[in-house]
């Protein structure tokens, strides 16, 4: 059975009381689901746990996390420097293995309305399991903190949670569930207590104020410093070397310079590996120069003595199995993510390069973005087994079931949106590596040529999956949007 890991980054407001933050740990700790790390920090008064698991048991961890927390803190008599909205503040839920964004905002529905009637503890769900816009950005929602919601929650239209009655629990106030990419929690250090200058520096800094992309910021005052508190959204198009120069320009206006850093929770490797690009100025770096990199490549069969057939010959010989899965699907998928690997290797190759230094900006916004299409594309060949998986599921329990027809119509809708969203991806891919002709290395340009044709072969087998699951769908209003949508892409 694939691999389904999905990580979640619990926030809590409890900073100080260890055994309040052993016990939350301990009511999570259930078969399949692994504890990877937990911060406390007595100044924000806020602990960050990181867990990864299944996809089943890691809803079920995060639930009895917060019915813990609502048992043991109690927010009318909580204070620190982070702003917070509920003893279990925020629950966001992150693709790893075997699971789509998608995938994590059913995750995120299923938790916020378990929470709601286990509790009675309003939720409210954001970034991509958010209902309405407003609701994507955390800020928003947790404007006025735990004082502020409690006063007009039950009168203002616009604080009405998703899930739970419109008013806060007494003492735990209300949670926000939500799916997300991968965040970075990047705090900076400066020679002053002046937290004035952080605030400055955070309002400098973060997109909502016109600063970079992919962060949000403010200022604190932490361990007699003040402190540029940040969370990167997206790492791969805002990478952490470049926040960090960033502050430290923006620090020196002000006559201070950071001291240290801080990272809260996690960070992927691939952050790191970009940070030492960048600071060593390494000529056309890249992962597998890293030793370990290389020996895990070696130890797992992807670089196996013999030549690369050993990597990829397992998924061909699964094609060629006489099984359904996988099947056209996770094939075109598959196509799709070498079309986009391939045109991260030509962008990569030729950026660093004197001759095409003027076209630095526009080969490191290609890189990050076919690094993002590679991963979504890759998840996408599981993804497509499963769907059909459960179509088949779906028929079999139908005979049982009085809501036989709905449960096949959603179970062939989910296998639809798998292929469109493979279809979407490699359009943009082949889009890509099109622009990436002329300001490459002319003498790669077979290699694009190459990246433009298995994305055109995906985009024809991902829209013949669209097409013949749609044959068999009973919603005319869903087919024909979705004709459309294969159209557009198509033309």
């Amino acid at each position: 059975m694939p691999s389904t890991l999905v990580e979640c980054v619990p926030n809590f407001s409890e900073g100080r009381d260890k055994s309040i933050v052993d016990a939350i740990v301990d009511a999570m700790k259930i078969p399949g689901v692994f504890l990877l790390d937990r911060e406390m920090d007595s100044d924000h008064n806020r602990c960050v746990i990181t867990l990864v698991g299944e996809r089943e048991p890691i809803q079920e961890a995060a639930i009895r996390g917060v019915g813990k927390a609502a048992e043991l803190i109690d927010l009318t008599k909580h204070q620190g420097a982070h702003p917070r909205m509920g003893a279990a503040d925020v629950i966001p839920f992150i693709p790893i293995d075997g699971v789509t964004l998608e995938d994590c905002v059913a995750m995120s529905r299923h938790v916020g309305a378990e929470i709601a009637r286990r509790f009675q503890i309003p939720v409210y769900l954001y970034e991509a399991a958010a209902a309405t816009p407003e609701r994507q950005n955390l800020e928003n929602i947790r404007r006025g903190q735990f004082e502020g919601i409690r006063a007009d929650i039950a009168t203002n239209p616009a604080r009405k949670p998703d899930f739970g009655e419109a008013r806060v629990h007494p003492t735990a106030g209300a949670t926000v569930v939500g799916a997300r990419k991968f965040l970075i929690a990047y705090n900076v250090f400066l020679n002053t207590p002046d937290v004035d200058i952080a605030k400055k520096i955070a309002k400098a800094v973060r997109f909502s104020s016109g600063g970079l992309r992919f962060v949000k910021g403010a200022g604190f005052l932490v361990r007699g410093l003040a402190q540029v508190s940040m969370n990167l959204t997206d790492f791969e198009q805002t990478p952490i070397h470049r926040v960090f120069e960033f502050v430290k320009r923006e620090a020196a206006r002000y006559g201070v310079i950071p001291v240290s850093t801080e990272i809260v929770g996690l960070i992927p490797k691939k952050a790191l590996e970009q940070a030492a690009e960048w600071f060593l100025q390494v000529e056309n770096f890249d992962s597998s120069l890293i030793l370990e990199n290389r020996l895990a490549a070696v130890m797992s069969g992807k670089m196996a003595v013999g030549g690369l057939r050993a990597g990829v010959e397992p998924f061909i010989e699964q094609l060629a199995a006489p099984t359904a899965t996988p099947g056209g699907g996770s094939a075109a998928a598959a196509s799709g993510a070498m079309a986009a690997a391939l045109a991260t290797m030509v962008a990569s190759m030729s950026r660093g390069k004197k001759t095409y230094v003027q076209y630095e900006q526009q080969l490191s916004e290609a890189i990050a973005r076919l690094a993002s299409l590679r991963e979504e594309l890759k998840s996408a060949i599981d993804a497509d087994a499963e769907s059909y998986n459960s179509v088949m599921k779906a028929y079999k329990s139908a005979k049982e079931s009085a809501n036989g027809d709905g449960a096949i119509n959603a179970a062939l809708k989910q296998a639809t949106t798998i292929p469109l969203g493979v279809a979407e991806r490699v359009v943009e891919v082949m889009q890509i590596a099109s622009n990436l002709i002329p300001i490459t290395n002319p003498n790669m340009k077979s290699d694009l040529a190459t990246a433009v044709a298995l994305a055109k072969a995906a985009l024809a087998g991902a829209l013949a999956n669209v097409e013949i699951n749609l044959e068999s769908l009973k919603d005319d209003q869903f087919v024909t949007q979705t004709r459309e949508k294969a159209a557009a892409l198509q033309g």
